[in-house]
């Protein structure tokens, strides 16, 4: 008798630790706020029981007005997601901004229907001091943001809630590969599948493609196809032939400074690409020739594709 009631404590004490330790991991229902936040649709959700309470989720955070690196983050992540195919219904996507007071639920609707966000991806606004408290938390904050409210980090805080596993990954990564390592990391090694089932003798030799092919994968595929039609922007095939080679010098560097000189072809793309700005990339010189190099390798534009934009003004002209 007294044997078991030594069992039953000894079961009961196991079992207290354990939901202890369970309460006190850094990553529980204890450390992350449960403040309200506000979707595009108007409706009112709180962080930790609506948003990642029993989840898989990928985070980043944005603001509409940003013409540098959001544009490319939301494009990238809207690809990730197609990339994804049947696991993006079990992977959360949100964009939180931090730019609240311009971004209401219309303004974050609109921006969300622009890049084709899927039907599983929120975007959240809400009381600057809850956002900045959840950006801390997620680990979506830097020192940096302490002067300058829009240098937000570019990174998607990946975390499965259930299981208490959280990485964080850029939101310019190839979204190939990001989708590859959001679904290893939230669904399983054994989803992946090909190479580690044939061996490692099935594995191409590397190309060396250039300069040129990892720039356009890195920076324009979000948002661009070469000969496989239109997406967010024109189709690329041919442009080099299309353009006047200064003009497209001067668009790949500096496209946001174009658009406010309104360039009669900058304002145009944007007139008929949805009003989605293309992000100044901050590429030097080296990078933009590249770049250019890599899309004449491509050759010319395919029949009945040319498009009737306005020729660039001369040199020096309005």
């Amino acid at each position: 008798m007294g044997c078991v009631k030594w069992l039953a404590t000894l079961v009961a004490v196991v079992l207290l630790s354990g939901e202890a330790a369970l309460g006190a991991q850094p990553w529980g229902p204890g450390y992350f706020p449960d403040v309200p936040l506000v979707t595009q649709d108007g409706k009112t959700v709180h962080l930790y029981q609506d948003l990642l309470k029993g989840k898989k989720v990928a985070i980043n955070m944005i603001f509409t007005s940003c013409a540098d690196s959001c544009p490319l983050s939301t494009a990238n992540l809207a690809r990730v997601q197609k990339e994804l195919g049947d696991q993006a219904a079990d992977i959360h996507f949100y964009s939180i901004t931090v730019d609240p007071e311009t971004d209401t639920p219309q303004v974050l609707k609109a921006y969300a229907e622009k890049f084709h966000a899927g039907p599983n991806w929120l975007f959240l606004t809400g009381k600057e001091d809850d956002i900045r408290l959840a950006q801390k938390k997620l680990g979506l904050w830097s020192s940096t943001d302490a002067e300058d409210p829009d240098a937000h980090l570019t990174s998607l805080t990946v975390g499965n809630e259930p299981t208490g596993q959280w990485m964080r990954q850029s939101t310019l990564d190839n979204p190939r590969f990001l989708a590859a390592k959001l679904s290893t990391f939230l669904m399983g090694w054994q989803n992946q599948r090909g190479v580690a089932a044939q061996g490692y003798s099935a594995v191409p030799a590397i190309e060396d493609k250039g300069a040129g092919f990892f720039l356009f994968r890195r920076t324009c595929a979000a948002c661009h196809t070469i000969g496989k039609g239109e997406a967010l922007g024109p189709d690329l095939k041919g442009v080099t032939t299309r353009r006047d080679k200064d003009w497209l010098r001067r668009f790949i560097k500096a496209p946001d400074q174009m658009l406010e000189q309104r360039d009669p072809i900058a304002v145009e793309l944007f007139n008929r690409y949805n009003q989605v700005r293309m992000p100044n990339l901050k590429l030097g010189d080296e990078d933009v020739e590249a770049l250019i190099h890599y899309l004449e390798q491509q050759g010319a534009t395919p029949p009945g594709q040319a498009d009737s934009l306005p020729a660039p003004p001369p040199p020096g002209g309005g």
